[in-house]
């Protein structure tokens, strides 16, 4: 990639909404199953990205030039029997930079912080055949199960999901 990408800890979201509404609704557009259907209007992605840093939630975003081009959350379960799990939730990159290893390098920055949070087991789910599928694969992740008709697409198919588990020890 000709741009260096950096990988950033977001502690709020103030003055990153517009860029993160943007990317939301770009990445929905493009039929990311990450719980919305296209289309998503600015007013619905900011009440989405206004909620998200709460208690036990780590943001990252990708950025290239000092532009979002991609984000990701490590949910840390706050119950006490699962202190030593986390969720994997919304990986996104911009379909313009895709393909250029920023959701790798973003994973990897999830393990490097769940490592770090003392979590040793990371989970994630996603739309059965989506390309996300390979990645995960790609980096560890081991397919745990298959819901059919869990997710609805934006033509009102039911579509499976598949979870995914890693091990960060």
């Amino acid at each position: 990639m000709a741009n260096h990408v950096e990988i950033k800890l977001l502690h709020s979201i103030d003055n990153h909404m517009d860029e993160l509404s943007e990317l939301l609704i770009q990445v929905v557009e493009d039929g990311a199953s990450i719980g919305f259907i296209p289309p998503v209007n600015h007013e619905e992605a900011e009440h989405y990205w206004g909620n998200v840093l709460e208690p036990g939630v780590i943001l990252f975003v990708a950025t290239i030039n000092d532009v979002i081009v991609g984000t990701v959350q490590l949910q840390l379960c706050m119950k006490l029997n699962g202190s030593h799990r986390a969720k994997v939730a919304k990986l996104m990159t911009h379909p313009n930079y895709r393909r250029n290893g920023i959701g790798r390098a973003l994973m990897q920055t999830v393990d490097e912080r769940a490592k770090q949070e003392g979590r040793s087991l990371l989970v994630l789910d996603t739309r059965e055949g989506d390309p996300s599928d390979l990645l995960y694969t790609s980096v560890g992740y081991i397919q745990a199960g298959r819901i059919p008709n869990y997710a609805k697409s934006a033509s009102g198919e039911l579509d499976a999901t598949i979870y995914y588990y890693k091990s960060t020890e």
